[in-house]
């Protein structure tokens, strides 16, 4: 039993090594989504919408009812958005979609702000620095653009993303509360 365990747990070591190894930051690009990426990027989008309706299915509608009405060739399209991906040789390991604007509210100043609005990598590469590096080419593009702030929606049971923007910089808002009425 014993060298059974261990053996696992030298696999486990050689195959974080090899990941590390194969996801060498340097090794990773970040470039524009363009019309040939559709097909991964379309099923990248699913899964992420799958993982949000697995995670909360009372509140998130299911990846096929999202994928008939949100498109990434939405975003290739506008002017105002941006779609970048990480890519390791050919392989897309993850993606980043924005977009800017002035943001004016009835009740704040104006400002040109910057939204993410969907951030996806690839189960095998997560936890590598591939969503941070996509952020900070897409933070980068944004200032170049004039913005000055940078908001993002997450869930409240998206821990990782929670503790992912956090750690990146990003501080609460606005608290937007939810309250299920019941009747009597």
């Amino acid at each position: 039993m014993l060298v059974r365990e261990i053996y696992l747990i030298s696999l486990c070591i050689i195959e974080k090594s090899l990941a590390y190894y194969i996801l060498n930051m340097d090794d990773i690009t970040i470039r524009p989504a363009n019309a040939h990426d559709l097909v991964t990027l379309n099923q990248m989008m699913f899964d992420l919408h799958d993982e949000h309706h697995h995670q909360c299915p009372e509140y998130f509608k299911s990846a096929s009812d999202i994928e008939e009405i949100k498109s990434i060739a939405r975003y290739l399209d506008d002017p105002e958005c941006l779609v970048f991906v990480a890519c390791h040789s050919d392989k897309i390991l993850g993606f980043v979609t924005g977009h800017f604007c002035e943001l004016i509210s009835s009740v704040s100043k104006p400002v040109q702000m910057g939204s993410i609005d969907e951030l996806f990598i690839e189960q095998e590469s997560r936890r590598f620095g591939v969503a941070r590096k996509l952020c900070m080419h897409l933070e980068q593009t944004f200032l170049d653009y004039g913005v000055i702030e940078v908001f993002v929606e997450v869930w409240d049971f998206n821990k990782n993303a929670l503790g992912f923007y956090t750690k990146s910089g990003f501080s609460n808002h606005i608290h937007w509360l939810r309250k299920k009425l019941v009747s009597n």
